[in-house]
Order: C-alpha cells, then sequence, then structure tokens
C-alpha cells in the first residue's frame, strides 16, 4: 500500500519555533494544535464558519480531564492565501474533503513543508503524495477522543491520545525526528512507527468496526463490548479488516484482533468515533472512506467483507439523505 518512493530533501532550514498549520481546527486539528501552541510553537488554525469567528474573538479552548488548553489570542484563518509557506501541515479535515484540501493548501506549501494527515483510514498519504508531491507528505494518524461542542471549544475524554507518523518508504528521517521532538516537547504521546502502513492499518482495524458497528447500534463503546451479540459484530469486522491488509501485502501481528479487543476494553465507557456522531446528527459521515472502504479494498484483492459490507449498504440511505442525493418520503 506505499506509495513510490519520493526524493527527499536534506537542505531543511527550520527554524528554532517551527511554523505549523492546522488545516482543519476539528477535534482532533484542534487537540493536537493546541498542545503545540501552548509550548510556544507558531500555530496557524484554519478552520471555518462560527467555529472560526470564536477563535478569532476569544481563542481555542481544549478541555480535557487535566484541565483546560486555551490558545489566546490564536491566529485563525479561513483563506489558506493569508497563510505564508509553513513547516508543517497537519490535516484535520474529513477524509471526503482530502483532496479539495490538498489542491486548496499550496499557498501555505514551500519547498521544505511537509503534509501529515490525521484521517482515519488508509488511503490519504497516497491521495496527497498525487497532488503535492510524495516529497511533501509524511504518512500519518492519532488517537484522540474529541470533538467540537461549541463555537471555539473542544472538548477531548480518555486518556488515548497519541500521534504518529513515518516517511512513506518506512526510512528514518531527520524531519521526521524533528517533528517526533516537536511533540514530545508538547507532552504529547509520539511515536514513528518502523512501519507506518502497518500502523495505519492498525488504526484502521480499531476505527472502522468502533464507528460502523456504533452507527448501526446507535450505542457507545461500553454498551458495544458488553452486549456479546455487538462485540461479535466488533471482532468479525477486525478480522474482516484484518484479511484485507494481509491480502494487501500489510503484515498486521496474528493477534491483531484479540490485541485491539483488549484495547477497546479499556476505552471510556461513553467513548462513539465521529462517523457514528456525524451519522446520528444526520450530517455526511466517512463511512464511504471506514467500512466503505474495507469493502472496495476487499473487492480488490478478492477478500470477502460480508460484516463491513452489511453495515456500509445499512448506513448508506442515511449517508445519500446527508450529501443531499436522496430525500425520505414524509
Amino acid at each position: 500500500m506505499a506509495c513510490e518512493k519520493p526524493e527527499y530533501r536534506s537542505d531543511l532550514h527550520w527554524g528554532a519555533k517551527m511554523r505549523v498549520a492546522i488545516y482543519g481546527t476539528g477535534g482532533a486539528g484542534g487537540y493536537f494544535g493546541a498542545h503545540l501552541a501552548r509550548t510556544g510553537e507558531d500555530v496557524t488554525f484554519v478552520a471555518r464558519g462560527q467555529h472560526l469567528k470564536a477563535i478569532q474573538a476569544h481563542g481555542l479552548c481544549v478541555e480535557t480531564a487535566a484541565g483546560e488548553i486555551v490558545v489566546q489570542p490564536a491566529q485563525a484563518t479561513d483563506d489558506p492565501m493569508h497563510v505564508s509557506p509553513v513547516d508543517v501541515i497537519f490535516l484535520g479535515v474529513k477524509a471526503w474533503q482530502v483532496e479539495e484540501a490538498a489542491k486548496n493548501m499550496q499557498p501555505m506549501v514551500g519547498p521544505q513543508t511537509l503534509v501529515v494527515p490525521l484521517q482515519n483510514g488508509v488511503e490519504a498519504p497516497s491521495l496527497l503524495a498525487a497532488i503535492l508531491g510524495p516529497e511533501h507528505v509524511l504518512a500519518g494518524l492519532c488517537g484522540t477522543i474529541s470533538w467540537v461542542v461549541a463555537p471555539g471549544r473542544i472538548r477531548n475524554i480518555g486518556s488515548a491520545n497519541f500521534i504518529k507518523f513515518g516517511e512513506l518508504d518506512n526510512r528514518r528521517s531527520e524531519r521526521a525526528e524533528r517533528l517526533r521532538q516537536l511533540f514530545e516537547k508538547a507532552g504529547v504521546k509520539v511515536d514513528i512507527p518502523s512501519d507506518i502502513h502497518k500502523a495505519l492499518w492498525e488504526k484502521f482495524l480499531l476505527v472502522t468496526p468502533f464507528g460502523g458497528v456504533g452507527a448501526v447500534s446507535r450505542a457507545p463503546i461500553g454498551i458495544m463490548r458488553t452486549v456479546p451479540e455487538t462485540r461479535l459484530l466488533l471482532e468479525q469486522c477486525m478480522q474482516e479488516v484484518s484479511a484485507v491488509a494481509r491480502a494487501s501485502r500489510v503484515q498486521l501481528s496474528d493477534t491483531v484482533v484479540p490485541d485491539t479487543m483488549k484495547f477497546v476494553d479499556t476505552l471510556a465507557e461513553n467513548a462513539t468515533t465521529s462517523l457514528q456522531r456525524d451519522i446520528a446528527e444526520g450530517k455526511p459521515s466517512e463511512i464511504d472512506f471506514w467500512n466503505g472502504a474495507v469493502v472496495r479494498l476487499g473487492r480488490a484483492v478478492n477478500i470477502p467483507t460480508p460484516v463491513n459490507q452489511f453495515i456500509y449498504h445499512s448506513v448508506l440511505p442515511q449517508e445519500l439523505r446527508a450529501r443531499g442525493k436522496l430525500v425520505f418520503p414524509k
């Protein structure tokens, strides 16, 4: 699943203070961006609507179990043309918005700029590399249960907050190490995996069943993992993702499913995914890039995915309705 090998630039000129753009200041982007801003990095938040206005007027507030993180004043805009090239862009938009965002962010991309996608799924790095050039892209993922609760305010629950990234060909690099140090300084759990594509699929194997089963059951994870029937659905979804990964030449551990279920058992019992929340609120969701992607990628490698297909097909009418492509009769 790796992209073509990029030509790396070694003549880095990043200053002592790193210029960071958070493109998409939702739960994940806002959470990690606030941590970087708190430690003195030069962070610009790209947001829109009332969320943007609130950040510009009052700053960005992130509620955590350890207390509030307040970035005030906060640099924020909805127009990348107003931001000169930065050192790194963390992309926090929804999966279906990645292509448009890659095109729109180009005024912020200089010769040395890195772009790190934080979306759930396994396809964003390749899409970004195709548009911006592989030399500008790291593969990345994050873990956080955070969401926008009001304009300018993000809530974080639980303690499973982390970020991981790496070069597309898994080589060790100065620029990836520099970013690792940046998050370490900010007190964020950070790692450069030896195989970033394996890490992406491991995260994919967690969130896709969590989100998909949550969407059809309308239950938080504490209920899903307790009721035997929904717990079985979670495991079956994971087994399908594991089979597709292996057929795609991604070597997941033989114990990846039970290991992931053990992690599921540690999550806050009221936790839900962004996909589940979007569907419940009648908004467009990432279903096509979660369970839908399992089905699509499974077909490409001749692996059946009946449980993920059931979830995807069950949610599809609501998704089409949210996107204005289908009208339900009154």
